[in-house]
């Protein structure tokens, strides 16, 4: 195994200990409190003192969920680099003509 394809693998076993501690912090009870579909807020949900509704959906995604969002981002955006260096590798070593 060459030294790229280690230091990959590395940054690989790296991402996945984080995703799965961000998994693992993140409290999933306290986002179902009840049996039935109830309609979220998601707009005019910030009170006069400049408060966010904690039961509005933009609190859930951005403070409850926030850190694992962050992981799941920089895994896609980890996952478009590499495939755009892949495909210029392919490009680069390709010798068909």
């Amino acid at each position: 195994m060459n030294k790229r394809a280690l230091a990959g693998a590395v940054t690989a076993a790296a991402l996945l200990a984080v995703l799965i501690g961000a998994i693992v912090l993140t409290e999933w009870d306290d986002h179902v409190t009840n049996d039935s579909p109830e309609d979220i807020p998601f707009d005019n949900v910030v009170d006069e003192n400049g408060d966010i509704d904690r039961g509005s959906l933009n609190y859930a995604l951005f403070e409850e969920y926030g850190p694992l969002l962050l992981i799941v981002a920089l895994l896609m955006f980890g996952a478009m680099v590499g495939g755009i260096c892949i495909a210029k590798e392919e490009v680069e070593n390709d010798d068909s003509d």
